[in-house]
């Protein structure tokens, strides 16, 4: 018997999750069964994933820079991904304004409704307002001071500094460059060793992932807020997710216009790391599975991978910028608030830079939402209303974050003539290349 794809077992493992907590939520002890004994197989699973994400990103980023063999590479290269990253952020944004806009999702949530969240979440939303008070308190130039780490180790030692942890790989790749051949090959060949076990642990690791997202899924349809609250948010929920359908699209077209790989060898070569992004809702955790797929099966020469996917997963947050668009217009509308064009441009500016400065862990986007909602001067206690929601929604955006991280560094792959055959071909009938 053919063994299934890595993408029909996670598929299958998120459909056998939820169909088994559906059953265990029909008896009073099925939600403590499944958070007590399901759960933290989930959770080992996901920090399996974050175990390896500093080290790979360290590993990967050093040796494509070093390869580079040339600054002016490394600045070209550089620019190209940066500006399409924007370009890509600002698409989003727009494309959640509209959507909200024209929908109008807010209007449907009575006052009753809107009371009931407010309470049910205060807690949450209030924490989640201190810590971006306490980002807005700490100065405009404190995102760039924090760029660079006073301790590598200390900044390696957590997944919230991913930033850091590139900026010190690229300084340090570039050492690299600048020091003799001689010099530089023995630290160049610890690296490529070091990067090629990073790599079969990933593959150690994907193959518990059907487990992982079984555990995953099953743990949060037991969790969930009360049917009568996600009827409330529905059309808020719709917006986002065909928002966030229409980006994949973007996506999809990008590629074909750009690399000429048709959209079913793009959908199906990043449908791995979509599945397993759904479930951990990590960018980072995602990335060790996005970066495999990417060269392995998408044809993206490492050596761009490798620069492109590490930077594009801390700030490249597409899916978030256009969550952000959207919760904010619909917050606003639900407490009977008219934005004015003005307004809604200071949106898509801020939601841009925002969606930059998110980490690539679950939940971050929300905080950068208070800072969007501050600027537009709306109440930061409707955070509450999109609290009920909030876990699915942010599983569907980290889908396309990831998927706009694989989208771009095909993009800048071609730009600099690094996109070939992938080394796995798994569906050769769909593959093409531009002669």
């Amino acid at each position: 018997m053919k063994k299934l794809e890595l993408h029909w077992q996670i598929l299958l493992g998120m459909v056998a999750g939820v169909l088994f907590a559906l059953a265990m939520v029909q008896f009073d002890w099925g939600p403590k069964l499944v958070s007590d004994w399901i759960k933290p197989f989930g959770n080992i699973f996901i920090n399996s994933l974050k175990l390896i994400a500093v080290p790979l990103i360290l590993a990967s980023l050093i040796k494509g820079v070093s390869d580079l063999k040339d600054i002016s590479k490394l600045s070209k290269m550089g620019g190209r991904t940066i500006g399409i990253y924007i370009v890509t952020t600002i698409i989003a944004v727009s494309i959640g304004l509209t959507i909200v806009n024209v929908v109008k999702p807010g209007a449907s949530i009575s006052e009753d409704t809107r009371n009931e969240l407010v309470e049910n979440y205060k807690g949450d939303a209030d924490s989640k307002i201190a810590q971006a008070n306490e980002q807005k308190e700490s100065g405009p130039l404190r995102a760039l001071e924090e760029l660079v780490p006073d301790n590598i180790f200390s900044a390696a030692s957590d997944n919230g500094n991913m930033l850091q942890v590139i900026f010190f790989a690229i300084f340090f790749g570039v050492g690299l460059i600048l020091i003799p051949e001689e010099k530089a090959s023995p630290v160049k060949k610890f690296f490529d060793g070091f990067n090629e076990v990073i790599l079969k642990l990933i593959d150690l690791i994907m193959l518990a992932a059907p487990y992982g997202v079984f555990a995953l899924l099953a743990a949060l349809v037991v969790e969930s807020p009360s049917v009568d609250l996600f009827k409330a948010l529905a059309w808020y929920a719709v917006c986002v997710v065909l928002g966030l359908a229409l980006m994949i699209c973007v996506y999809i077209l990008f590629v074909w216009i750009f690399t000429k790989r048709s959209p079913s060898f793009f959908a199906k070569g990043i449908s791995p790391a979509q599945l397993l992004a759904f479930s951990t809702s990590s960018s980072a955790a995602t990335l060790p599975v996005t970066m495999e797929r990417v060269e392995e099966h998408m044809g993206v020469e490492e050596e761009v991978a490798s620069f492109v996917l590490p930077i594009g997963a801390t700030i490249n947050m597409d899916g978030t910028s256009l969550y952000q668009a959207v919760a904010a217009v619909f917050i606003a509308q639900a407490f009977g608030m008219d934005l004015s064009f003005g307004t809604q441009l200071g949106i898509i500016v801020t939601a841009t830079l925002a969606s930059i400065g998110s980490a690539a862990v679950p939940g971050a986007g929300m905080v950068m939402l208070v800072i969007v909602l501050a600027q537009a001067g709306i109440p930061e206690a409707g955070l509450a209303l999109i609290f009920a929601v909030d876990r699915p929604l942010d599983m569907c955006r980290t889908v396309v974050n990831v998927t706009g991280d694989a989208a771009v560094s095909m993009m800048v792959a071609k730009s600099v003539d690094k996109l070939g055959e992938p080394k796995i071909k798994e569906w050769s009938d769909h593959y093409k290349v531009e002669k």
